[in-house]
């Protein structure tokens, strides 16, 4: 196997351990309600499965079977759960505001690696995979920029900091 192609998989996981690490920790942070702790877990079990599929291509792909690479497995694109104002407390806000703008940029990141991976491989199901990848990653950029823009300005209406 191409030594560029095993970089290229294990940076993603790498990536989406991160990832995954992130959420789980935003998870546990005090003061967080039930309702967002149980988005971020959400989040956090997301990036697992991300993991999941990377591996098995890397499984394959070690063992010069990237032919039995099962793109069957991957699930459909998710509509990703994302906060609603009313699901939080202030408290809860200060977090939320603050890790989806964090999460906000870290998709927006994955969704060129994924897009570049995309270009840069040889091999068809990793391509494949990188560019359903790179989808998925775009659509949660799409929702959590929305959400993102909302709670901030709920968030600095609620602050008084908003001017109107």
């Amino acid at each position: 196997m191409n030594k560029k192609e095993i970089q290229l998989i294990k940076q993603a996981i790498i990536n989406e351990i991160e990832g995954a690490e992130f959420y789980k920790l935003a998870a546990e942070k005090e003061g967080v309600s039930e309702e967002v702790k149980n988005e971020f877990l959400h989040l956090s079990e997301e990036e697992l499965k991300h993991i999941e599929w990377l591996k098995a291509l890397f499984d394959k792909i070690k063992n010069d079977k990237e032919d039995e690479f099962n793109l069957a497995m991957i699930d459909p694109l998710p509509s990703p759960k994302i906060f609603t104002w009313d699901k939080l407390d202030r408290k809860s806000a200060n977090i939320a505001v603050a890790v989806l703008g964090i999460a906000l940029q870290s998709e927006k990141t994955a969704v060129e690696f994924y897009e570049d991976a995309a270009k840069n491989t040889e091999l068809k199901k990793a391509k494949e995979l990188y560019s359903i990848l790179a989808n998925w990653e775009r659509n949660h950029v799409e929702k959590f920029s929305k959400e993102y823009e909302n709670l901030l300005e709920e968030w600095w209406s609620e602050q008084k900091f908003s001017p109107f």
